[in-house]
């Protein structure tokens, strides 16, 4: 398995969990809450996780392209873990806010998942051989353990 692979699951797990969410009633207190805690972890640990690991390697092998790339997933990072994320964490899950602010998460993460698999996936395939997309994989597998996710 590749680290492609790993992030493409990773991508389909949370998107799923969100459609789950989106999906709720505000009196499905305790489903959201286990959502929510779910989503924010899976997100959390994908994201560090990447740059860690993965962002840093392809930057330093990617032409202009890739690192125009690079820096557009690295502020969509930014974006949710410093405003999206906080606020989806801190809001009563009984209310329409909470849905608003988790259906803009789930949009951003969305966007953001489809944009790595256009763009920054394709690269690292041609930038990185077969075996060492495996050993990002393990790599990236290592940290997360290492790091509680």
């Amino acid at each position: 398995m590749t680290i492609i692979d790993t992030l493409k699951a990773e991508h389909k797990k949370v998107l799923g969990m969100m459609e789950e969410l989106d999906a709720t009633t505000d009196k499905a207190v305790k489903t959201r809450e286990k959502l929510r805690a779910d989503i924010c972890f899976d997100l959390e640990g994908h994201a560090k996780g990447e740059e860690a690991v993965v962002y840093p390697a392809y930057k330093l092998r990617g032409d202009h392209d890739d690192l125009k790339s690079h820096a557009e997933a690295e502020v969509e990072h930014k974006a949710v873990e410093e405003t999206v994320l906080p606020r989806v964490k801190n809001l009563d899950v009984a209310t329409r806010d909470f849905a608003g602010a988790a259906k803009v998460l789930k949009e951003f993460v969305d966007h953001h998942a489809k944009e790595e698999e256009k763009t920054i996936f394709p690269s690292m395939k041609k930038l990185f051989t077969k075996e060492e997309l495996t050993q990002m994989d393990a790599d990236y597998l290592n940290w997360k353990k290492a790091n509680g996710y």
